[in-house]
């Protein structure tokens, strides 16, 4: 991983954002190299349906907060104020949690 900051890859969870599009949101757990994305169509707000979908997949993996080690943003073409809100998301975890954030495309 960049910058070894992440340790090693044994038992890493990665939290994976995707806030680009404009019908629909993914968030996804990396859990040693395995995916597992939630993806949902969207009509409104992003910011009050994203955090609930992390909340659920977290729930889902029986995965703490406390137990990510990086966030993956994806800050590719897309809507500008969805690239905001997966940005001020990926940031917001990177502070509290003291991880990186890692930005795909």
């Amino acid at each position: 991983m960049e910058g070894g900051k992440t340790g090693s890859c044994e038992n890493m969870k990665i939290l994976i954002l995707d806030t680009t599009d404009n019908k629909k949101i993914s968030v996804g757990l990396k859990i040693n190299n395995n995916k597992y994305i939630l993806t949902q169509k969207i009509t409104s707000n992003k910011t009050q349906i994203v955090l609930p979908m992390i909340e659920k997949i977290l729930k889902d993996y029986k995965v703490k907060l406390e137990d990510i080690k990086e966030v993956e943003v994806n800050t590719g073409s897309g809507s500008l104020t969805g690239i905001r809100v997966g940005m001020a998301i990926a940031n917001t975890f990177s502070f509290v949690l003291g991880i990186p954030v890692k930005m795909i495309k």
